[in-house]
């Protein structure tokens, strides 16, 4: 079979690899469509710190079920399904707590292990769910596992109706969470510098959108909260001046969402958590969200077609790779077909 891999920073080829064995608990998927992710960017760049190299990256895919070991019993041959790529030990305190997505040896595919960019995959059955075909193209089942991030952040956040959501940045992550906090009856603003990106943002659903390059952003926030700040804010921005940002503009009693991983200190008072008694909690991955996402995609409350910029063939993907790194402002997201729809 054809396989995507990246031999070191900016290297990239088509390789000739074997289709792997499954196990009696595992699942063999022929590949529809993966998603593109800024980590696969980063593999590419040389910038992800968590990948080895050579790497069959990759860590957003689905598409048909091609063959089951023995013991599976949740997915049958031919169906459509999308893959979560967090693999846990469950056993260490995370996993015994029902949090595997931050599993003290957590690995994910396409990153620390071989991902999903390739013709066929094989999965262990637990992270295999299936979609209605019907109601989701096999090509955009990939893009369950982006959703299933902006699922679990406004879980951590508590999202609910009535609720007004800030999100700090308009990228693929940040349209994902937007989305998913709409479908529970949420009101949403979102920023970016990239007006593109906003206008983007605007058409999938945001209630408001700002330019922090031509807006005053706390007025903004003020104006749209009656003077009393942020209840739910959600950091992708994820930069070292964007969270003591989200503090201060976090209303008492707010909840603020940690996206990033970035290793460098933001310099933050105590004084701004304590005087508002603020909640800020981490958000990494997702923590068994896929049903969730995929009721979203089956009742269209969420679009992953919206979301999807372009679609092109496996054979070309260091063509969409030039494409996210040289023109931004013009892609949300690109999927690799790796077989006919």
């Amino acid at each position: 079979m054809k396989a995507v891999i990246i031999d070191e920073p900016f290297k990239i080829r088509i390789a000739e690899v074997p289709v792997p064995d499954i196990r009696e608990d595992e699942v063999l998927i022929r590949v529809a469509g993966a998603g593109i992710c800024g980590s696969d960017i980063g593999i590419y760049n040389g910038t992800n710190s968590l990948a080895t190299y050579p790497r069959l990256i990759g860590h957003e895919y689905g598409g048909w079920v091609e063959k089951t070991g023995s013991r599976v019993k949740n997915v049958r041959v031919g169906e459509c399904v999308a893959v979560d790529p967090v693999r846990s030990c469950g056993q260490c305190y995370a996993c015994r707590q029902g949090r595997p997505n931050v599993c003290r040896s957590l690995e994910v595919t396409g990153v620390h292990r071989d991902g999903g960019f390739a013709e066929y995959v094989a999965a262990p059955a637990e992270a295999v769910y299936a979609l209605d075909a019907g109601r989701v193209a096999p090509e955009y089942a990939c893009l369950t596992e982006p959703y299933s991030i902006g699922m679990q952040v406004n879980e951590r956040g508590q999202v609910a109706k009535g609720d007004k959501l800030f999100i700090m940045g308009s990228g693929p992550i940040g349209i994902c969470i937007m989305q998913v906090a709409k479908s529970r009856g949420a009101q949403v603003m979102m920023t970016d510098m990239i007006k593109e990106r906003l206008e983007n943002a605007e058409r999938m659903g945001a209630d408001r959108v700002l330019n922090i390059q031509e807006e005053d952003l706390a007025a903004a926030v003020y104006d749209w909260t009656d003077g009393e700040g942020m209840p739910v804010i959600a950091d992708t921005v994820c930069s070292v001046s964007s969270f003591p940002q989200a503090l201060e503009l976090a209303c008492p009693a707010g909840r603020v969402v940690v996206v990033g991983l970035i290793d460098k200190p933001s310099a933050v008072a105590q004084v701004a958590i304590t005087k508002k008694e603020l909640t800020i909690v981490g958000s990494r991955l997702n923590n068994h969200r896929f049903p969730q996402v995929i009721r979203g995609f089956e009742s269209g409350a969420l679009t992953p077609d919206k979301l999807c910029s372009r679609i092109f063939p496996y054979t070309e993907a260091e063509e969409a790779f030039r494409l996210i790194r040289e023109r931004p402002q013009e892609i949300c997201k690109i999927v690799l077909r790796f077989a006919d729809v």
